[in-house]
């Protein structure tokens, strides 16, 4: 197993992330609790030491079962995260009560690395509002070590991103994103790794499968990454790419299965960072695979100024883009669902004046009416 040090820690360059746990009959609120008991053993057997879990994991379930699994190791032989969920807005005041249960739920006095949830254009403005406490009050159990590493998660924009870190940066420690060779550029993830590395702060990488869609990628663009490199698998090129990026410190898998873990602690016995040619090859693949998904906005914003509705035209086609990629998901409904109803892709009248000046000729009321129809399903 690869280690990289974090301040006098030395963290297992993979962590296991406790979010698509084995679980039964299909049902997202049963774990398989035996199945996933073994995958801890397996994971601590060859040297991982990083566990992440969250409060609304598995309907509230993962922590529990984290807690049940590593109660069975010395304290001192893992790390523990978990996260404050700030991403449903009625538990900003109940900050003190979350982090209480989590420890019982965890059955820890403490968690190494802990985390605001999902900081993101929802709750920007609740992460930040003082009446609620939150980084007060996180910062007092820092202080009485029952959380020895802050940091926070993000799925927003770099916009929300750099306005968080503006507020609370000087404290913390590490940020979580979303970080793979398709998000690289179609996230701005490079622009937000950056972004970290201004503030030297270590990046954690969620999602470097995108949700196992990297797991599998178009004939032609697997049979290039074969001949470079023959004995790769195409999930082991995701991590590759991962690996490349020096500020990257922690990248953590949702492994649902014994196989997915021994494959990828496979990939992980050694470091094997991608060269340029590997590198271009795999952006190929990228556009390869988002290319029949996405339209072709350049966000020149001509089509702004002749918009009767003041329609953010061109953030809504990045997010039109973002959930025709993945299929749906939650990133597109959760950033639409902070804008005014008014501002919203069913606002648009099909009047095709924004169509007049496109410059792309994108045929955008077709893909508004098209993101609402999708929205709403």
């Amino acid at each position: 197993m690869i280690y990289k040090e974090f301040q006098d820690l030395k963290l297992s360059a993979l962590g296991m992330g406790a979010m698509r746990l084995p679980v039964v009959d299909g049902d997202d609120g049963k774990i398989d609790e035996q199945a996933a008991f073994r995958m801890v053993d397996l994971a601590m057997e060859e040297g991982i030491n990083y566990y992440d879990t969250a409060w609304g994991y598995h309907n509230g379930q993962s922590e529990l079962v984290m807690g049940r699994a590593l109660k069975r190791y010395p304290r001192e032989k893992f790390y523990l995260a978990t996260k404050f969920p700030g991403y449903d807005l009625s538990n900003m005041d109940k900050v003190r009560e979350i982090f209480e249960k989590q420890l019982e739920k965890c059955q820890v006095d403490y968690f190494d690395f802990y985390l605001f949830h999902n900081v993101c254009e929802m709750n920007i403005d609740a992460y930040l509002d003082e009446k609620y406490g939150i980084f007060d009050y996180l910062l007092s159990q820092k202080k009485a070590g029952r959380i020895r590493h802050l940091g926070f998660s993000a799925h927003g924009s770099y916009e929300v991103m750099e306005r968080f870190l503006k507020a609370y940066g000087h404290e913390m420690e590490f940020c979580q994103i979303q970080l793979n060779y398709i998000d690289w550029d179609f996230q701005q993830a490079k622009a937000k790794v950056k972004l970290l590395e201004d503030y030297h702060l270590p990046v954690w990488v969620m999602e470097p499968l995108r949700g196992g869609r990297l797991a599998k990628i178009p004939e032609e663009n697997e049979a290039r990454l074969k001949e470079l490199r023959p004995d790769e698998t195409v999930p082991a090129w995701a991590f590759r790419f991962l690996q490349s990026i020096p500020s990257v410190t922690m990248i953590l898998s949702g492994m649902s299965n014994l196989e997915q873990l021994q494959e990828n602690i496979r990939t992980f016995e050694e470091e094997k960072p991608l060269n340029e040619e590997e590198k271009a090859a795999l952006f190929a693949a990228a556009r390869n695979m988002t290319r029949d998904h996405v339209v072709p906005c350049t966000a020149c914003h001509y089509c702004v100024s002749h918009c009767p509705q003041g329609l953010d035209i061109p953030y809504l086609l990045s997010l039109f883009n973002e959930h025709s990629v993945t299929g749906g998901g939650f990133i597109a409904p959760m950033a639409i669902g902070t804008l005014p109803e008014d501002k919203r892709p069913e606002a648009c009248i099909g009047c095709r004046s924004c169509e007049a000046v496109c410059p792309q000729r994108i045929l955008i009321s077709e893909a508004m009416a098209d993101f609402a129809a999708q929205l709403k399903a």
